[in-house]
């Protein structure tokens, strides 16, 4: 694929269905991530977010690599700064603005540095494929990880698992994250990962109900962020909440009469 222009699109949006595709696309870059690319993934998950008829996301990357990381050349005087502003409707592409009601899936190969494990470790569900080379190599150019590998690797694969790799900067491969579930799947290509990411995204939008799916996000952000007891709280209001909506009547119908459901988010 040939090199993405400066005008041109650095991060692809497409519909399908219920859900967002957001493709990474700076393939002759190995996806290193500019102010411009950082603008327009804020904007795509903005749109997730905010729009109610968008049931699940998926990030991938056109290419043969996920990101090598930030590309230092053009946003080295914004992380002198610390200075990354959220556009206008757009959210915080590593998720660390609050929680997120609608899930995400991300598939990754090649090349996984340092920006891309956090937009890993952002997502919900996480494959990759085996040729998928991951680094948290920051401390090896005098900084540290600041898109939320610090608290997330090692809530998601254990302290040991994390500081391993996160205080030597060196290199493991997909067995490695998957030992250690960075991922949950690893497929034998980048276009299979892209696949499955996206067959994951279907189950969740095609089979599930959006608002009982939003409903245990928002119950497993708040067991985890105010502790069990406050998830425990909201249990039973929230069970009464999805049981009147016309979601929940289709369920226990779909249930009676032995066929799939048809949800429809109300």
């Amino acid at each position: 694929m040939s090199s993405t222009s400066a005008n041109a699109a650095t991060i692809t949006v497409e519909r399908d269905g219920h859900v967002l595709l957001m493709g990474l696309n700076r393939p002759a870059k190995r996806n290193a991530f500019t102010g411009q690319m950082i603008s327009e993934l804020s904007l795509a998950y903005g749109l997730l977010e905010s729009d109610e008829d968008l049931w699940c996301g998926v990030l991938f990357a056109h290419g043969d690599h996920f990101t090598a990381g930030l590309d230092m050349v053009d946003v080295g005087t914004d992380l002198a700064s610390g200075d990354f502003t959220v556009p206008e409707g757009g959210r915080d592409p590593w998720r660390r603005d609050g929680t997120w009601s609608t899930p995400l899936v991300a598939a990754a190969q090649g090349w996984v540095m340092t920006a891309g494990i956090e937009l890993l470790l952002a997502a919900d569900i996480r494959v990759a494929a085996q040729d998928a080379r991951f680094s948290q190599l920051e401390v090896r150019r005098g900084i540290y990880p600041f898109g939320g590998a610090t608290f997330r690797f090692p809530r998601e694969t254990g302290w040991g698992n994390a500081m391993r790799w996160i205080l030597t900067g060196e290199e493991f491969d997909a067995a490695e994250a998957r030992r250690i579930g960075l991922v949950q799947e690893v497929l034998t290509d980048g276009a299979s990962a892209v696949e499955r990411a996206k067959e994951i995204a279907r189950v969740i939008s095609e089979r599930s109900a959006p608002l009982a799916v939003r409903t245990t996000l928002a119950s497993a952000h708040l067991a985890r962020e105010s502790g069990d007891a406050a998830a425990i709280a909201q249990l039973r209001p929230d069970l009464a909440r999805l049981s009147s909506t016309a979601d929940g009547a289709e369920g226990v119908r779909s249930f009676v009469e032995r066929r799939n459901a048809v949800f429809t988010g109300r």
